[in-house]
């Protein structure tokens, strides 16, 4: 039994969570879960969730939502919260399987109805995949699309990858639950945890011989307007620093200087 489980960080999220909750909830998936954590939002946001949430109830598909309103201090925390609950559900499930968790936050959504489904068959055992990935596509703050994302996942993926840059949305990177849930998110980092969990999490997978497994599909869809987008010079420099952290100060110099040099010979 392969279980889904999707976390949602909002925070005064009313105008995009609906897209959000909408895609998970139409997932023909059953063995699914849902977890928002909301930062005490002044606006309709618990409302929305709490609706949601009785509207899941009451079509008896099998998915579970589970909802936390409470202060933050920031979206990493809110992020360690949704790992912190992941791991007293793994502790409390009774049924066997393996799980796989991704975080899909107010305004990004998933593109099909059956995306959970393909995320749960692109799996297999003894040796679970550590990740299954798949591609991203940008959208406005209204949900339109934009363009396919640029930096394009690999065929064969592995921590050493992201060199290159963070080739694998954070929003179509479905970790297994056991390991995500022993990888809190790093809150020295304000832009790029994300990053840097994800190389920590390729890390494990690569040191326990696990396999990284490529869904070959768009897995999420991603609204262009968030925190890395409006904080983007400060994000750039935070990144550095991670990339810094795993690669060393040469290798990731060396490839910052491929990328200016890549960028002028675009011009």
């Amino acid at each position: 039994m392969i279980h889904i489980v999707y976390i949602t960080v909002a925070y005064n999220a009313a105008a995009v969570v609906q897209r959000t909750l909408d895609s998970v909830g139409r997932q023909d998936y059953r063995q699914l879960t849902h977890m928002i954590i909301d930062g005490a939002s002044t606006d309709n946001t618990l409302a929305m969730v709490q609706s949601y949430a009785s509207v899941q109830e009451a079509t008896g598909n099998g998915h579970r939502v589970v909802i936390v309103s409470e202060p933050d201090s920031g979206i990493y925390d809110a992020m360690n919260k949704g790992l912190r609950l992941l791991a007293t559900m793994q502790a409390e499930e009774t049924a066997e399987g393996v799980g796989y968790v991704c975080f899909l936050n107010a305004g990004d959504f998933l593109p099909t109805a059956d995306i959970a489904s393909r995320i749960a068959g692109a799996v297999t055992g003894p040796d679970y995949p550590a990740v299954v990935y798949g591609d991203t596509d940008i959208v406005d703050g209204d949900g339109r699309f934009l363009h396919h994302r640029r930096l394009a996942p690999p065929e064969h993926l592995s921590w050493r990858s992201f060199r290159k840059g963070m080739l694998v949305c954070h929003q179509a990177f479905y970790a297994r639950a056991d390991l995500a849930a022993a990888t809190p998110y790093d809150r020295q980092y304000r832009y790029s945890a994300d990053v840097d969990w994800c190389i920590r999490i390729m890390k494990t997978a690569a040191d326990r011989h696990l396999p990284l497994q490529n869904l070959h599909a768009v897995a999420a869809n991603y609204t262009q307007e968030g925190q890395t987008t409006l904080h983007h010079r400060e994000s750039l420099r935070e990144r550095f620093r991670v990339m810094v952290s795993h690669y060393g100060w040469c290798s990731t110099l060396l490839m910052h200087a491929w990328f200016v040099i890549r960028a002028i010979l675009k011009r």
